[in-house]
């Protein structure tokens, strides 16, 4: 059985940081790719960062200089540091692997939340 973990959310003042891990299971995952999405209320989710398996990266602009996107394949995991953290940050973050249409697999969702 496939599952996705995210761990790390919470609540942090603007300006600071927190780092959300994902764990992956059930699979192999590495010729995929592994990366975050967020959703605000009555927003749309949305894809904050993601990294293919040959190290390409994609940072939606508004987190760009801030976030950055790792992953570790003997782990099946994946990683997403925030620092300089806004509250328009705020928003329930997703993990999300997927592969063309293999497959295509997504966490249970971890709050974070920016406030002071």
């Amino acid at each position: 059985q496939v599952q996705l973990v995210e761990s790390g959310g919470g609540l942090v003042q603007p300006g600071g940081s927190l780092r959300l891990s994902c764990a992956a299971s059930g699979s192999n995952f590495r010729f995929g790719a592994m990366g975050w999405y967020r959703q605000a209320p009555g927003q749309q989710r949305e894809l904050v960062a993601a990294i293919i398996s040959a190290g390409n990266k994609n940072y939606a602009d508004s987190v760009k200089g801030r976030f950055t996107v790792s992953r570790d394949n003997y782990k099946n995991a994946v990683y997403l540091q925030m620092n300089d953290l806004k509250p328009e940050d705020t928003a329930v973050y997703y993990c999300r692997a997927w592969y063309r249409d293999h497959y295509d697999y997504w966490g249970q969702g971890t709050q974070v939340t920016v406030s002071s």
